[in-house]
């Protein structure tokens, strides 16, 4: 919680600067800790347990369920649904560029990808298991996992903290360079059109980069309030203000709609957009971040023009080749 404060902090800080950051290409690495390594065992078990759904109490839902690898990485609904049929009240945030964020989830609450990967197992709604026991008993329980986390890990033993850290390992592989965008700033001019160069010089001016700067679009880890400017009329469309964001977590009224900047990597493929996944298209996106954050009313030029930049993110996606997951003949879970 300490760390989540600290960087609400730097709020004051980043309101105070008024120059967009450089523009900054995506590395094609990610830094791991220094507990966790990247290795290709690692990976290669994470991606096995990432698409497993035994690590849901009714056997059906998976990490992927809600952040599908084979798309923008999450789920293209406003309200992710979990075991049982139940959704939650926010829309899935990418698993795409995960590994730049300085915290997890909507409201800030992991300050890993490791600790993001322990909390929707068992989670009610989402995965629904009851305890990380019951998980790592299940797990110990399929044979054909004993190799795989010898191979990562030097050792069969199956525990929480290898099952999560294995997952992040895989996540951190998941990283989208070389976009028209990243190809335009390392100097090839003929990357982006003329209409995504004006786009990217309205992003510029209007401020956007103040918030979601750096090379993943998503900030120095910072939280921002969202609405910044109470509007009635589009309050009534989406509730925005329903959601309480980082005050969820800390339960201090002073962090009430504040949620972690999102990356704007990508952000063609990921619609529905905001924390509640209530506005279906990325123009109208567009529309009411200028509106609500900044004040400002487009026109229906410079919102086509900014859309067009933004399609200009979507970046080259590592080809992932769904793993073989071990069996367990002759019996099931449920």
């Amino acid at each position: 919680m300490f760390k989540i404060r600290s960087l609400v902090t730097a709020l004051a800080l980043a309101s105070s600067v008024s120059v967009a950051s450089a523009w900054e290409t995506l590395p094609t690495e990610a830094p791991a800790p220094a507990d966790n390594a990247t290795t290709p065992a690692k990976v290669e078990l994470g991606q096995m347990l990432y698409h497993d759904p035994r690590l849901s109490s009714t056997g059906t839902v998976s990490c992927s369920s809600c952040h599908n690898t084979m798309l923008g990485g999450e789920d293209n609904r406003p309200n992710s649904m979990g075991v049982n049929g139940q959704t939650g009240g926010r829309s899935a945030p990418t698993v795409w560029n995960a590994a730049f964020n300085t915290v997890q989830f909507w409201d800030g609450r992991a300050a890993s990808l490791e600790a993001q990967a322990a909390g929707p197992v068992t989670n009610p709604i989402e995965m629904g298991m009851k305890n990380w026991d019951e998980v790592v008993a299940r797990l110990k329980s399929i044979e054909g996992y004993k190799l795989p986390f010898e191979q990562a890990f030097g050792t069969d033993t199956i525990t929480k903290d290898a099952v999560t850290k294995a997952i992040a390992a895989y996540e951190r592989t998941l990283i989208t360079p070389n976009s028209p965008y990243d190809k335009y700033v390392s100097g090839d001019k003929s990357a982006l059109s003329a209409q995504q160069v004006r786009g990217m010089e309205k992003v510029a001016e209007l401020g956007c980069t103040t918030c979601h700067s750096g090379p993943a679009f998503n900030g120095p880890g910072i939280f921002q309030k969202f609405p910044v400017i109470p509007n009635g009329y589009w309050e009534a469309q989406h509730h925005f203000s329903k959601d309480k964001g980082l005050a969820e977590v800390s339960k201090n009224a002073a962090d009430e709609h504040l949620f972690k900047v999102p990356t704007l990597r990508n952000i063609a493929l990921t619609a529905p957009y905001f924390h509640n996944g209530s506005v279906k298209t990325l123009d109208s996106a567009v529309t009411l971040m200028a509106k609500l954050q900044l004040g400002k009313d487009l026109t229906k030029e410079e919102v086509a023009d900014i859309v067009a930049f933004l399609n200009g993110l979507t970046g080259e996606f590592p080809k992932q080749k769904m793993p073989v997951l071990p069996a367990t003949p002759g019996s099931t879970f449920n």
